[in-house]
């Protein structure tokens, strides 16, 4: 085999495995976790299969950090079965820079918590190897039933192939969806904290200091949408894949649609009561891409109107400054995703005469030309009139700065789904919006898949920089997701995603991508027509009627 990194190429004999391979390349370490080859990630004990490029992967990497977590998820199983054996584990979601985990009906407690983290560390200590092995999918059916796990056995009564790979390490067998680390002594930096009666955050390293746990950082009203969420998992009926495919299979979708969009309705009217019982006249939008903050501020206008108040919706976008002002990056790219390219001055001076009463020539922005339109449309706020902004930078505090405090309302919308595959894997929020942007960027956009994935690693670390540290900040939180919305996206997404090629910087988030849909039900075009025409997937997926006149 002839592998090659950069600017070195060895030559490998037939059956080498990758870690002799990224020796040969001169770039092993203790670091590396795991491999990127020919567009698939490897553990670093499986053999190399063809000529191809091997890119190593750390903490420094996104693919390598989920490597991490999976790798040190068995671990945490591995312990909880040692101290508590037969109690159920549920891994939740991200949150204060870690992964809540909890145990259905079992009262932990600092104590506990910290009997767990112990243990864990022993493991660590002990470098258990992980062996993996190819397992056919009714053998594992079987051993699941015997293993007391029916949502894995439910999920793989799904799984539309025959054969994948196994883990096991202390006796247990798990499967994660994705390579892992050859052991647990790869896993050896982590912190457990108490979280609730049943729960505890699971914080691991960060690709900026990889030698420590991430701190955890509280995010009480993040933790409340994901508890309306799961109360609307139980009103729903749905936990995990295999729901929805019941569902399916039960002719209970369209129920299924009907009741998650009132639940959407109704919480969005919670918010538009709150906006008016407080006399507040400026409301801010913001969330991260694909969040859906667009039809949200949409339908928002119309439950104001329903209470009386007629809302008036401004995109940030349209404040942008000329293309040719703005200063280029040290590579020579332009960064979009800074607020310092909005016109902050005017925006501040445009809101505060429109709550003195005066009519504003509102500015446009033209993303044909780069600059800003000659002529704008004019506002005027009426008594009791409203002004809604929508934009990622909504919620930082630079951009409301001299706006009267007391005539703000904040609001942070995001995509919180709350389904996992299975209780041991979860499906990432961020996974969720990426698929939504893959839809929306091949229907409306002219953008193919490679080129969305391409841009989204820019676009999560734009979002980390200039969203979610004021997401706390909201007087308003609004989960976007829809808790059906997964087959939907799968049947615009999945042809779309089969056709990236390996070789591509989206290759591996295709694939990972690709995986989840795997175990996703696809649907008909009866079903989509159940969507109703103001629902939040329509900006995805076409057919709004929310800006039709």
């Amino acid at each position: 085999m002839r592998i090659t990194w950069k600017d070195r190429t060895v030559d490998l004999p037939g059956g080498a495995v990758t870690i002799e391979g990224l020796r040969a390349l001169g770039v092993a370490s203790p670091q590396v976790l795991a491999a990127v080859h020919r567009g698939r990630t490897v553990d670093l004990t499986g053999a190399l299969i063809g000529d191809g490029e091997l890119k190593p992967l750390t903490l420094a990497d996104e693919e390598g950090r989920r490597v991490y977590e999976r790798s040190l998820r068995f671990v945490m199983l591995l312990a909880i079965r040692q101290l508590w054996p037969g109690q159920q584990v549920r891994i939740e979601y991200s949150v204060g820079n870690g992964v809540y985990v909890r145990l259905p009906g079992f009262e932990l407690g600092a104590e506990k918590v910290a009997q767990l983290e112990d243990q864990m560390r022993v493991l660590t200590e002990q470098n258990l190897r992980f062996e993996m092995r190819t397992w056919s999918r009714d053998d594992a059916i079987r051993y699941f039933e015997r293993d007391g796990q029916p949502d894995k056995v439910a999920l793989l009564k799904t799984r539309p192939y025959d054969w994948f790979n196994m883990y096991r390490c202390g006796g247990m067998w798990e499967y994660f969806y994705g390579a892992m680390t050859p052991g647990t002594g790869n896993v050896k930096v982590f912190k457990l904290h108490p979280l609730g009666k049943e729960g505890f955050v699971l914080s691991l390293p960060s690709a900026a200091h990889p030698d420590t746990p991430s701190p955890y950082v509280d995010r009480p009203k993040h933790m409340a949408v994901f508890d309306q969420s799961g109360e609307w998992c139980k009103i729903l009926g749905v936990t995990n894949v295999a729901d929805l495919t019941r569902m399916r299979d039960e002719h209970e979708l369209r129920r299924f649609i009907r009741v998650n969009e009132s639940l959407h309705e109704t919480a969005m009217n919670d918010i538009a009561r709150r906006i008016v019982a407080d006399g507040k006249r400026v409301v801010l939008v913001a969330g991260p891409s694909s969040s859906g903050k667009t039809t949200f501020a949409g339908r928002l206008a119309l439950q104001l109107q329903v209470l009386g108040h007629r809302a008036w919706r401004v995109s940030l976008d349209d404040y942008y400054i000329d293309r040719d002002k703005i200063t280029p990056e040290p590579d020579g790219t332009l960064d979009l995703e800074r607020i310092d390219i909005l016109d902050l001055p005017l925006l501040r001076e445009n809101v505060n005469a429109l709550l003195r009463g005066e009519i504003v020539t509102m500015p446009r922005f033209s993303f044909v030309t780069g600059k800003r339109e000659p002529e704008g449309s004019q506002l005027h706020l009426g008594d009791g009139e409203i002004i809604i902004l929508e934009g990622i930078h909504a919620l930082n505090p630079m951009l409301s700065e001299g706006i009267p405090a007391d005539q703000i309302h904040r609001i942070f919308v995001s995509a919180l789904t709350c389904l996992n595959l299975d209780d041991h894997n979860r499906i990432r929020t961020t996974d969720v919006r990426l698929l939504r942007r893959v839809v929306r960027d091949h229907l409306f956009r002219g953008t193919k898949p490679e080129g969305t994935l391409a841009m989204w690693e820019s676009v999560r670390r734009g979002e980390e920089k200039w969203i979610f540290p004021w997401q706390e900040s909201a007087d308003s939180v609004f989960n976007t997701a829809l808790h059906y919305e997964l087959p939907i996206l799968r049947h615009y997404a999945y042809d779309l995603l089969q056709e990236v090629s390996g070789d591509t910087p989206g290759g591996l988030m295709a694939v990972r991508l690709m995986k989840i849909l795997h175990y996703v039900p696809d649907v008909d075009e009866d079903i989509l027509r159940e969507i109703p025409p103001l629902s939040l997937l329509r900006e995805f997926i076409g057919g709004s009627t929310i800006d039709e006149k």
